[in-house]
């Protein structure tokens, strides 16, 4: 029986890249669509599955509360407006707000990335502080005011250079009552980031759902405080709010529920040998076709699982070339890029054993075909 991309024509991928949403985010493991399948037979009270959803999530997660999103740039919108209504649901039903709401947002410059939007949708301002070059305490204290809603603190390496750290941002704003939203969306392993940043004092920490969870692509969740969560369920479910859009069906809910208790209950240790494994297993057979590869460490985002970094001493853009020939071949293969743009980046999260077998394969034959360039141009056409 020929699968549905079959049918309308759409190319299935080998993903050495990450958990991209342009391919889909991860795999679903058959916990969490037996879930999804078995909450789409029944019709329940949406806002009751919201609350006993969460209810679950935060034992498990082994948080205060918790409150189910349609992804984690939703989370984000929907965080932003509860720290600026709080738990007041006249004030919840009255978009666009007005003058003397809360509606400022603090945000390290160097953290400013495209998902400001989702931030921003709320109509709340973003109030930014410091650069590349560092950020001040003063800078941030001064910030700090009767407007401010919240500060909203991006944790991955990449926005880390210029920032002050988490601990001094909480340290701060909890002098000034300002609670701290933490966007953890991919910070996922270790699973102890699930309650490490609560832990630490963070007010409301935001993960993606279909990422490391394996569980419904379009969902996310937030975990932190009774207080803050109690205002974040006013933009969820079935009620009329700025979130309306981003409502979650039922089996989405169920799914990701399900995920989260998949999750928490692996075998770790196994999980991140098979990382190694699947990573040792790609950098020899590279190696044996003439490619440079090496071990790298820690994932993309700062994750505890390792990498292969594929290096290529060659010419500007055939890094790109080479990418875009595993990605137009057969089987498709989506690799990532490293930052220089100068080598490839092969990750082993959503990878299998025969997977990998076959990536060696191709690129053990584009190896071979770029070496017999008589023009030692380094295209790859």
């Amino acid at each position: 029986m020929p699968s549905i991309y079959n049918k309308l024509g759409v190319t299935t991928v080998i993903n050495a890249a990450d958990s991209y949403t342009m391919i889909g985010g991860s795999l679903m493991p058959a916990e969490v669509t037996d879930a999804m399948a078995e909450a789409s037979r029944h019709f329940v009270s949406l806002e009751q599955l919201h609350l006993k959803a969460g209810e679950r999530i935060a034992r498990l997660t082994r948080n205060e509360a918790a409150v189910i999103t349609s992804g984690a740039a939703a989370a984000l919108t929907v965080a932003t407006a509860a720290c600026m209504t709080g738990a007041d649901e006249a004030k919840a039903r009255q978009w666009p707000l007005h003058d003397g709401t809360k509606n400022e947002v603090v945000i390290h410059r160097c953290q400013c990335n495209g998902f400001d939007i989702a931030i921003r949708q709320t109509g709340a301002t973003l109030v930014e502080i410091g650069d590349s070059g560092g950020t001040t305490v003063a800078e941030l204290e001064a910030a700090l005011g009767d407007s401010t809603a919240c500060v909203i603190y991006f944790d991955t390496p990449q926005y880390a250079k210029g920032a002050l750290s988490l601990e001094e941002v909480i340290r701060i704003s909890g002098l000034k009552g300002v609670p701290v939203v933490v966007d953890a969306a991919a910070q996922l392993p270790p699973v102890s980031n699930l309650w490490h940043y609560t832990e630490r004092g963070a007010d409301l920490v935001i993960f993606s759902g279909g990422k490391t969870l394996r569980g419904p692509q379009s969902s996310g969740f937030i975990v932190g405080k009774e207080r803050y969560i109690a205002a974040c369920r006013l933009y969820v479910g079935a009620r009329n709010s700025i979130a309306r859009p981003m409502k979650v069906g039922k089996e989405e809910i169920a799914g990701l529920v399900a995920a989260i208790e998949r999750y928490v209950n692996l075998d770790h240790a196994a999980m991140k040998e098979q990382h190694e494994r699947l990573v040792g297993r790609l950098c020899a057979g590279l190696n044996q076709a003439g490619w440079n590869a090496e071990r790298a460490y820690p994932g993309p985002t700062g994750q505890d699982y390792p990498l292969v970094h594929l290096k290529l001493d060659r010419q500007a853009g055939v890094a790109e070339q080479l990418s875009k020939q595993l990605l137009d071949g057969t089987p498709s293969i989506l690799v990532a890029l490293m930052p220089d743009k100068r080598g490839l980046a092969l990750n082993p999260l959503h990878l299998n054993e025969a997977e990998a077998e076959q990536i060696v394969t191709r690129m053990s034959v584009l190896y071979g075909w770029l070496s017999q360039q008589a023009d030692g141009s380094d295209r790859l056409v």
